[in-house]
């Protein structure tokens, strides 16, 4: 099989691609779409070689949003904290919303890990930039596909009914999915030049996981409901969530103008990607 790889010299002008918008757009759709066969076997590395390297293997994928139930449901019951009724039995309140938040996080942080991986890679061969990034998007789809399992759990030992909002809630997980893609995008080419960057994303995810209701609910009324609200994980979670458990969505209008957000702030972004990846490698090759 033939791949997109090739050795060919990479030219820089100082002509702008956005003086051509029409002819810019035309190179990333096919870029797109002659990254896929690459995508796919770097894909297939990757999560070969993250499963090879782990002991726990599948388990990681159960673990977190396991452990993080239990602690919480234990800690609520001996009133050490003091949680608000949620619309799910608690423990599987917790362990869906992880697995959502789970989701998240690894889209977000698929992008700059993508780069950051490839970067001598980037700097000597010249391939379509998107091949990296939709490999770490297959990752984010095949780990969740894992997780499936412990939502069927879940289901079953709980023995909630699977509503028709179910059917509909894969297209709210993606727009949740689209969106850590998008900020991942966005600073996946300053993850090339400073290691500061993944860093900070840990950092930065354990403070926001506090701020999206995954062990609350969606709080009322006060200062951190409005924190809360102004979220842009709030909506498609919550959303997701309610899909798949209830059927019944709370506030589908804060849905739809954050997906609407994602979907054009990701492609702006795919665009600043593209302008931006060229001048960042050549810092790290030279």
């Amino acid at each position: 099989m033939n791949t997109p790889l090739n050795h060919a010299e990479i030219v820089y002008t100082s002509r702008s691609e956005l003086r051509q918008p029409g002819r810019l757009v035309a190179q990333m759709w096919r870029d797109l779409i002659a990254s896929r066969e690459l995508a796919w076997r770097l894909m297939i590395r990757d999560i070969s070689a993250h499963y090879r390297q782990s002991v726990f293997g599948l388990a990681w994928a159960f673990l977190p949003p396991i452990v993080l139930a239990v602690g919480f449901s234990l800690a609520g019951n001996a009133k050490v904290i003091n949680i608000a009724a949620t619309p799910l039995p608690y423990a599987a309140y917790v362990m869906f919303s992880m697995i959502l938040w789970q989701t998240f996080v690894d889209a977000l942080n698929g992008p700059v890990a993508a780069v950051m991986n490839a970067r001598q890679m980037l700097a000597r061969v010249n391939f379509p930039r998107e091949a990296i990034v939709l490999a770490k998007l297959g990752e984010v789809f095949f780990n969740f596909g894992i997780k499936l399992v412990l939502i069927a759990a879940i289901f079953l030992w709980y023995q909630m009914p699977v509503t028709r909002g179910a059917f509909v809630a894969p297209f709210a997980l993606l727009s949740l999915i689209l969106l850590g893609t998008f900020i991942g995008l966005l600073l996946a080419p300053l993850g090339v030049l400073y290691h500061d960057v993944s860093q900070g994303l840990t950092v930065l995810t354990g403070l926001w996981l506090f701020l999206t209701p995954i062990v609350y609910p969606v709080p009322q009324s006060g200062t951190f409901a409005t924190i809360v609200r102004l979220n842009p994980v709030t909506p498609l979670l919550v959303t997701t969530r309610e899909l798949a458990t209830t059927g019944a969505v709370s506030d589908p209008k804060a849905f739809f103008i954050v997906s609407g957000a994602t979907i054009i702030g990701l492609f702006v972004t795919w665009i600043i990607f593209r302008l931006a990846m060229p001048f960042a490698i050549e810092r790290v090759g030279s």
